[in-house]
């Protein structure tokens, strides 16, 4: 079932200077993100994707298009009924946005209060969140007290507090170190698995959309260029952006200065086969050329685990008589996708 929806969604700003035309943020975009799963819309500064996130809770309007939230056009809700509608929809930040004349505990309250519940109520709900991000020995502390992981962590709890079906998290690890990162990445997927929460997620870091997302979403220039599974957008990318944003946690092809270090460093003919799970496997490929009596060594590249399923390209150096590694090639190339970089025999 489809919770969030964005269909023909354009929104354009007024120019900032008198005479400055106007500045068309998002442009056309259309989305849709299921009930329970986690939607990462990745693209760098300006493509748009922090203007969708604020589209989609209704902080800014639409100048064409339908927004829709669980079948409702939310275009067309009354103050009222929105004021409703994003006590449905948590929110995180990159900055965490704590009050630091509040303690954990009162900064996890704060929208259970602003919603006028009862007080055994909310110390109750308190208590539940902070147990859940593993911070109940931190209830009494103030922000300044805690670690950025931490602070991160008090952010989720408030978020969470109204019991919301959506939660929103914008560059919510772009300020934390790549440990805390991989655990809050790892909190936030049990409040999807264990909550039942559906996740929209904006970054800048593949890293995140690999480890957390089950889609993606690419944006350049406010509109969507690329988008589909995690696995089948960063395992055959189409795009160049999306290409570039894939080389940064996956080894590519090796080209110009690079091959020719690499044409430097070792003998034989330099060949990159790609591995893709359910197509083929590293041992094929390895199995293949070990038939035919050649010498090979892994000299670049790897294997990458992309929720659980591999892909990547596995670059080797072969030695052995001309027609032997010829023939290995051969094989192996029947079995894998093959890009001979050098033909050297």
């Amino acid at each position: 079932m489809t919770l969030i929806r964005l269909h023909g969604v354009t929104k354009t700003f007024p120019g900032s200077g008198k005479d400055a035309a106007p500045v068309t943020a998002v442009d056309d975009v259309s989305l849709d993100v299921a009930a329970g799963e986690i939607c990462g819309i990745i693209g760098y500064s300006g493509a748009g994707k922090s203007t969708v996130l604020r589209l989609v809770n209704a902080l800014e309007t639409p100048t064409s298009g339908v927004v829709e939230i669980d079948g409702r056009d939310i275009t067309r809700l009354r103050e009222r009924d929105l004021r409703a509608l994003r006590g449905d929809i948590g929110m995180i930040f990159q900055q965490f946005n704590l009050f630091d004349s509040r303690t954990v505990a009162g900064n996890v309250a704060y929208p259970l209060e602003v919603a006028g519940r009862p007080r055994a109520e909310i110390a109750a709900r308190v208590a539940e969140l902070l147990a859940f991000v593993g911070l109940s020995d931190k209830a009494k502390n103030h922000p300044e007290q805690l670690s950025g992981g931490q602070k991160q962590r008090v952010g989720i709890a408030r978020a969470l507090a109204t019991s919301p079906r959506i939660l929103l998290a914008d560059e919510a690890t772009s300020a934390l170190d790549p440990d805390t990162t991989q655990e809050v990445l790892a909190l936030l997927r049990r409040v999807n698995v264990e909550l039942g929460v559906t996740i929209l997620v904006i970054t800048h870091e593949m890293d995140v959309i690999r480890t957390l997302a089950d889609r993606v979403v690419v944006m350049e220039a406010g509109r969507v260029i690329e988008q589909g599974h995690v696995f089948d957008v960063l395992s055959a990318p189409r795009l160049a952006a999306t290409r570039r944003f894939v080389a940064s946690i996956i080894e590519d092809v090796p080209t110009g200065e690079q091959l020719q270090t690499l044409r430097a460093r070792h003998p034989g003919r330099i060949v990159t086969f790609t591995v893709r799970d359910g197509d083929v496997t590293q041992a094929d490929v390895f199995a293949a050329l070990s038939a035919h009596g050649v010498r090979f060594e892994l000299i670049h590249g790897g294997i990458n685990d992309i929720r659980g399923r591999v892909f990547g390209h596995l670059t080797l150096a072969l030695t052995g008589p001309a027609d032997a590694v010829a023939r290995a090639i051969d094989a192996a190339s029947a079995v894998a996708p093959l890009i001979e970089e050098d033909p050297r025999g």
